[in-house]
């Protein structure tokens, strides 16, 4: 049997859980010097978008409401609004950087379906390739990433970087 390596996964397994909520803290940094440390590509007004640490798929990115809540009814209508259109731009960036045959986008609302940060509602998207689901996540539990973080958060801040400029003008 063949063994691949995914060391980085036992920090996630393992590794402390913060007391308080990931996307609070991610969203209260002191300022946009500590985004590319927190896989921060965006803030808007109501919602910002972060690249998973711990990805489904290279570009996985999360669009997270300011707001702490876990009530998908409670959001208002600026902030589902201001979600469905950073989604929507997410989609487009994922698709001219990184060029997926197809891309993900879902809502895991409860542990029991799935929500890793079940207090903190967020919202997945992830690029799918044809053939990306090979025999390893589905026989082996272990998922094959082609690029590390920080070179695909290089890869796509420039796109979100170039859409916060055009939504100021």
């Amino acid at each position: 049997m063949e063994i691949l390596w995914a060391p980085w996964r036992m920090k996630y397994i393992l590794g402390p859980k913060p007391d308080s909520c990931i996307f609070c803290i991610e969203k209260n940094t002191p300022d946009e010097h500590y985004d590319e440390e927190h896989g921060i590509l965006y803030r808007g007004k109501r919602v910002f978008v972060v690249m998973n640490k711990f990805p489904y798929n290279n570009g996985h990115l999360l669009v997270v409401p300011y707001r702490h809540t876990a009530d998908f009814s409670s959001l208002d209508l600026e902030e589902s609004a201001e979600c469905m259109h950073v989604m929507q731009r997410c989609v487009a960036i994922l698709v001219k950087s990184l060029h997926p045959d197809g891309v993900n986008v879902g809502l895991n609302l409860g542990e029991a379906a799935g929500a890793g940060v079940r207090q903190h509602l967020h919202f997945h998207l992830v690029p799918r390739w044809n053939g990306d689901s090979s025999f390893m996540p589905v026989c082996g539990d272990v998922r094959i990433m082609p690029q590390l973080l920080s070179e695909a958060y290089h890869v796509l801040k420039p796109h979100f970087d170039a859409l916060l400029k055009s939504e100021k003008a």
